[in-house]
């Protein structure tokens, strides 16, 4: 038996109101969707995710994660391995990127059990990230958002198995881009749901059904993608399921339709609200389709600390303006001058990697103190590197010791804040400081880290480790 060992999520902050949307554009539109920060990317939002699926886990028992994603920030290069780095897993794991197509989430955790069930693997983490980007004035714009998810495939202490499961190939083509692209193409919308999504997702609900004798009154809730609120409705309607009691909110209006997210991460609000014993339909599109039966048992109930979905929904801020979108997702060309001409340097990210991807300090065993980033002695007692252990520092909670903003600062969203927090059991780190409302920070409030994209230059994704507010 294979199954989910835990689960987790991550919706960025900031919000996108359709009306801001109307604004500019005309019409109207109801709710929002997430936007991914200007330092987002799907690696840092799967980084999110995985640190949420994994509290509370033994890390080190890890031996694989599949990154699924349409939006990977490399074209050659694993994102696979700088998440792995991010979370701090072991380096003899095996790391594999997932992509192509919106269903590579479901198509990771069939990889995922596969290794499980073989014994080639005892925990599998598949993480599902996407930052899709739609053309402006598209009918894509107000529907596309922004979340990452993450499950822990195991054969200990499951909290949902997944029973039974059927997967159907398709050559048909509705949404896609070519090498280059930038912006996702469409066929015509009738063609797109009339001969694509709704007869592919019913058949596979109706094939599952067919194959285990089972019909739609056998599940509490039922969880699965859809490009557009009208043709869930009808798919839901064609596989025999209750739209007002056994259909989980696919939260169109709160987060937006979040690509190969979106089956996943709908399944993990009903795994936060459900029972042992519950029966949840899982179903997934893009290139043909899946379905899954998948039975809740009474371990779902160790999971219920994880921010999770509804944790995430609750931690909000609007965008005040379409112009800051633009910004943070650069669909305008804005002035150069020396100061946004960033440098890199791939030998010193190679050289710094223990701390810049995997946020480890030093621990100095003989005066105790903890020290970001790595010293060759102790700054406080002068020890030497003998003395100084590595320690890792990205879980840790802290408060903000001090801050300062620069409102000329050339960033993507001024002012820039560069903070010092102290961490609760000891140590301190200087970042900047990202996800703030600059006018509600104080000092002393809580702080936690995260993994952020730091900037680009030389074509080169630059990653490490910032400081936000808590998001409670």
């Amino acid at each position: 038996m294979a199954g989910i060992v835990s689960y987790g999520a991550y919706i960025p902050m900031y919000r996108l109101s359709r009306a801001i949307l109307g604004q500019v554009w005309g019409g109207g539109g109801k709710g929002e969707k997430a936007i991914a920060n200007w330092d987002e990317d799907s690696i840092t939002l799967g980084v999110e995710a995985g640190m949420d699926c994994l509290q509370g886990q033994d890390r080190q028992s890890v031996d694989a994660l599949f990154f699924a994603s349409t939006t990977s920030p490399f074209r050659e290069k694993q994102s696979a391995s700088i998440v792995a780095a991010a979370l701090d897993l072991r380096e003899d794991i095996v790391a594999s990127d997932f992509g192509n197509s919106l269903r590579a989430g479901t198509l990771a955790l069939r990889s995922a059990l596969d290794a499980v069930k073989a014994g080639s693997a005892k925990n599998v983490l598949v993480i599902v990230s996407d930052c899709r980007l739609p053309a402006p004035n598209s009918a894509f714009e107000p529907l596309f958002g922004d979340a990452a998810t993450a499950l822990l495939i195991g054969k200990d202490n499951i909290a949902a198995e997944i029973e039974a499961s059927y997967y159907m190939s398709s050559e048909f083509i509705d949404i896609w881009r070519l090498e280059g692209d930038i912006l996702p193409r469409t066929w015509e919308e009738r063609f797109v749901l009339d001969e694509g999504y709704e007869p592919h997702m019913t058949k596979a609900f109706k094939a599952l059904f067919k194959t285990r004798e089972a019909s739609a009154k056998d599940f509490a809730k039922a969880a699965f993608y859809a490009p557009n609120a009208r043709s869930h409705a009808t798919v839901a309607k064609n596989a025999g399921l209750d739209a007002k009691t056994q259909v989980q909110d696919p939260m169109f209006d709160s987060v937006g339709i979040t690509g190969a997210t979106a089956a996943i991460l709908t399944l993990i609000a009903v795994l936060e609200e459900a029972q042992a014993g519950d029966k949840v339909l899982l179903g997934n599109y893009g290139d043909g389709a899946d379905a899954h039966i998948i039975s809740v048992t009474p371990a779902v109930e160790n999971l219920r600390h994880k921010r999770g979905v509804k944790g995430h929904l609750n931690s909000k801020v609007m965008l005040e303006n379409y112009g800051k979108y633009v910004k943070f997702r650069n669909l305008m060309t804005f002035e150069e001058t020396p100061m946004t001409r960033p440098r890199t340097s791939l030998p010193a990210m190679w050289r710094d990697r223990n701390w810049q991807y995997r946020c480890h300090g030093h621990k100095c065993q003989s005066c105790g103190k903890v020290q970001f980033p790595f010293q060759r002695r102790c700054m406080y007692c002068q020890a030497g590197p003998e003395s100084l252990m590595e320690v890792p520092l990205a879980e840790k909670k802290g408060y903000l010791a001090t801050y300062s903003m620069d409102e000329r600062a050339a960033i993507v969203d001024p002012p820039n804040v560069l903070a010092a927090v102290n961490f609760n059991d000891g140590g301190r780190i200087f970042s900047q400081m990202t996800d703030r409302d600059v006018n509600t920070i104080k000092v002393g409030m809580p702080m936690e880290l995260t993994f952020r994209k730091i900037h680009d230059a030389l074509g080169v994704h630059n990653y490490s480790w910032k400081c936000r507010p808590v998001r409670v």
